[in-house]
């Protein structure tokens, strides 16, 4: 089994998450600069990290509004992940990230984390939350919610 990497899409970053092999656990990796010359640059920085950690699919932070309406945002994130399939072989899928960011915060803050190193990593925690949500639905749907 190989691993699952979750992405959370900012204007100028992407924030990303690793799994464990088994998909039990979710780890903040790094953060992307996204590159002003265009998508292509960070079709291919995602395409070489999937190929490097050997992931077999990766998800994608949906952010949906807290009415399950599709907003700018939302529309913004479908539109990557639609681009994201074209350039990647194993599965792209959108996941709700609502709240993640507002997680993310309060963990960094409760560790006593502050000011710049918290913006450092902000955005991979946010795709660590995203990814743990994903597992645990992932979990819940195959009947799982042990974790076992």
């Amino acid at each position: 089994m190989s691993c699952i990497l979750a992405l959370d899409v900012g204007d100028k970053t992407i924030g990303t998450a690793v799994s464990d092999e088994l998909h039990q656990a979710a780890f903040a990796r790094t953060t992307l600069q996204r590159q002003p010359r265009g998508y292509r640059a960070d079709m291919r920085a995602i395409r070489e990290l999937v190929e490097n950690i050997g992931a077999c699919e990766v998800v994608v932070g949906w952010a949906l509004n807290m009415d399950d309406t599709r907003g700018p945002r939302a529309i913004l994130c479908e539109e990557f992940a639609a681009r994201l399939r074209r350039f990647l072989k194993v599965p792209v899928i959108l996941h709700d990230e609502r709240l993640t960011t507002f997680a993310a915060h309060e963990t960094l803050a409760s560790a006593g984390m502050l000011g710049r190193a918290r913006r450092r990593v902000i955005d991979s925690v946010a795709a660590q939350e995203i990814l743990e949500r994903y597992l645990a639905h992932k979990r819940e749907s195959e009947g799982c919610v042990d974790g076992t």
